[in-house]
């Protein structure tokens, strides 16, 4: 809107320049003459369409808006406390990509499953930080925790105690149920205090479920820093291990589950079931349900003002019927652009009544208003796509999978079209269609190769049509298994070459007696005792110690 004095200033500007000139072309009375087609009232006409359109696409982009009205919103839900490991430890790759983004990928996942249940997220290193308080806006969960990052706390470490605190203290301490803990850590200090403060919770209602991120033999931590393994201060390579004992302590004692992630769907959908299984409480509220937005109603207005901008002429023209016909193609012209906006803008609202409707689990409701925008538009990618969703959940499998693939058809972005095949072999994977399953996910994950989810269901799937295939073998007749025993009698008798064989080679090796077995057995025990004396007296010897900075 600033913008618009500007352009009034140009706009007088150009008129003192077009004085100016004619001036200095000399005669005024020729200058008349020759300019006399020209139209001054024609030029500012065009100039306040500009400066109106301007202002009417400022104003789409403001999006102006009004409630529909607020109305009391019944929920049913808990409150759910997420405490995330951001220390240097969970950069550790052997989960690929990272520890804590296979982490951020299993909380986000689990927002999606919500529903009506308030989150908040604590973050957590050598101290603990409330990141955000406990909402039912999930949307803003997931953008805070996008920023979750090593960076976001100065002191390094794993206090899981002090955020179990924290997170009990973001409760409301009134009620003695509803509450729940997700602590997700690779658990790389011991924290003594964790378990009794778990033991306290739990008296307090709370229910602690614990995630194991990362692998129990250790790995290095890759410094962002430096691009090269973290080492302590002696030069020695850090690793870093998973300590299972004090996570599934802390789930014991929280009266929780512990999970060694493996996978993050099949993570989820336990937690999902454990957070399901609990009380849940009524929760009524004022809501602003909806907003109508008229954005669309402004820019609409803008392009018709800019086109007839471009069709209305500053010279004035004898009036002949070429010039009516001219003037006739150009309002057509408007026209063919202007209708196919309108129609557009038509479609969006009915596929903003079919998500209503969607969100409401309304989904027969859903599918007839995603119908009638393809009715009128059969190419409307986004209708055909909802309209897959709406069918799928109404248990309309085959309608669906025609559904995804008319969007596939009309989608244009890669990404877009393999979540489309993507959906699809979701649908034909419960419908047990493997073969074709496994052909939509492949071409999902050519178009999308990044696609973690694809290519995990994808490996299920190839394991469900190999389990199948062996259930086939197994119930084949018996006809056909005899005219196979030829052949399975040779492959025995190879085995069994094989076998014997291997028994001569191990009664060729030379045996260790048991008497120098047990002296080799005492050697390597003193050994380590005399290792870890050294290593007493080099604790005691130094009492500054260095700070661990992972």
């Amino acid at each position: 809107m600033a913008a618009i004095p500007l352009l009034a200033l140009l706009y007088f500007f150009v008129l003192r320049w077009k004085k100016r000139t004619i001036k200095k072309i000399g005669d005024e009375r020729l200058v008349k003459e020759m300019t006399k087609n020209y139209s001054a009232q024609r030029f500012a006409i065009k100039f306040i369409l500009i400066i109106v359109a301007f202002a009417s696409g400022a104003l789409a982009l403001a999006n102006l808006r009004t409630p529909r009205g607020s109305e009391k919103v019944s929920r049913n839900g808990i409150d759910v406390m997420v405490a995330l490991d951001v220390s240097k430890s969970m950069l550790a790759q052997d989960i690929k990509p990272s520890r804590l983004d296979r982490a951020k990928q299993v909380i986000s996942k689990l927002i999606d499953k919500l529903g009506n249940d308030r989150i908040g997220i604590i973050v957590f290193a050598g101290k603990a930080y409330l990141q955000m308080p406990l909402t039912g806006d999930h949307g803003a969960a997931k953008m805070y925790l996008s920023s979750a990052t090593p960076d976001i706390v100065p002191t390094q470490g794993t206090v899981i105690a002090d955020a179990l605190r924290m997170s009990n203290a973001s409760f409301n301490t009134k009620e003695k149920k509803y509450k729940s803990v997700i602590l997700i850590s690779d658990g790389e200090d011991h924290d003594e205090e964790a378990a009794k403060v778990a033991t306290q919770m739990a008296s307090d209602g709370v229910v602690i479920n614990t995630i194991g991120i990362g692998s129990p033999d250790g790995s290095p931590i890759f410094d962002p820093s430096t691009n090269e393994t973290k080492k302590d201060n002696e030069g020695n390579t850090v690793i870093t291990k998973l300590n299972e004992a004090e996570l599934r302590t802390i789930a014991e004692k929280g009266n929780g589950i512990y999970q060694l992630y493996n996978n993050t769907d099949d993570v989820v959908a336990k937690l999902d079931t454990q957070l399901g299984n609990m009380d849940q409480r009524a929760v009524t509220e004022d809501s602003l349900v909806n907003y109508e937005s008229f954005y669309q109603y402004f820019l609409l207005f803008a392009v018709l003002l800019l086109l007839i901008e471009m069709v209305l002429p500053e010279r004035i023209r004898p009036k002949t019927d070429k010039s009516k016909m001219t003037k006739a193609a150009a309002f057509a012209t408007v026209l063919c652009l202007i209708l196919p906006a309108f129609s557009f803008a038509q479609d969006e609202k009915e596929i903003k009544k079919g998500n209503e409707e969607y969100k409401k689990n309304e989904y027969g409701k859903a599918a007839e208003q995603y119908q009638k925008v393809i009715t009128k538009t059969p190419t409307n990618a986004t209708a055909q796509f909802n309209l897959g969703n709406a069918l799928y959940k109404n248990d309309k499998k085959e309608e669906a999978v025609k559904a995804y693939d008319n969007a596939a058809s009309s989608l244009q972005s890669k990404q877009e079209k393999a979540k489309a095949l993507y959906n699809k072999g979701v649908v034909l994977q419960k419908s047990d269609k493997l073969q074709e399953c496994i052909e939509a996910y492949k071409n999902a994950l050519k178009l999308n190769p990044d696609d973690d989810d694809t290519r995990q269901n994808l490996q299920k799937a190839l394991k469900q049509l190999k389990q199948q295939q062996q259930q086939q073998e197994q119930q084949q007749p018996k006809d056909n298994k005899q005219k196979k025993k030829p052949k399975e009698d040779e492959q025995k008798k190879d085995e069994q070459k094989k076998k014997e064989e291997q028994k001569q080679q191990q009664q060729q090796q030379p045996k260790i007696s048991k008497k120098d077995a047990e002296e080799k057995l005492k050697a390597l025990l003193q050994q380590e005792k005399n290792l870890q004396d050294k290593l007493r007296k080099v604790n005691t010897a130094s009492p500054n110690k260095p700070d661990k900075d992972w």
